[in-house]
């Protein structure tokens, strides 16, 4: 069984920063990208950031976090970040971590092209 655990949510002010971590552990999986996704009270879940899972690490964002967030990971120990600076009200959401084999570069903001999901972890910005 695949888990992925997210980790790292809060209750930040406007303008803070938060760190988000996902772990992967269980048995081993097939897998080109990892992403984040988030989803806000009576809202679609929307794509935040993707990475691909090769060396060169290609990343994808939504327009609306372009130069506030990064995505990175670290293969050693099976993880992928979400660094959030610069955090606005209207990034408060639950934030999931999904995991999977995408058929191209092109699917990596459609969330029903990932396998495997975490929980999700709450993260609330306050104005």
């Amino acid at each position: 069984q695949v888990q992925l655990v997210e980790s790292g949510g809060g209750l930040v002010q406007a303008g803070g920063s938060l760190r988000l971590s996902c772990a992967a552990s269980g048995r081993t999986f097939n897998r080109n990208a990892m992403g984040w996704f988030r989803q806000a009270p009576g809202k679609e879940r929307e794509f935040v950031a993707a990475v691909t899972w090769n060396s060169v690490g290609y990343t994808y964002y939504r327009d609306s976090v372009k130069g506030r967030f990064t995505i990175s990971r670290d293969y050693a120990k099976n993880t992928v970040y979400l660094q959030m600076n610069s955090l606005k009200p209207e990034d408060t959401a639950i934030y999931y971590c999904a995991a999977g084999l995408l058929p191209s570069a092109g699917y990596h903001s459609i969330a029903s092209a990932y396998d495997y999901w975490g929980q999700g972890t709450q993260v609330t910005v306050s104005s």
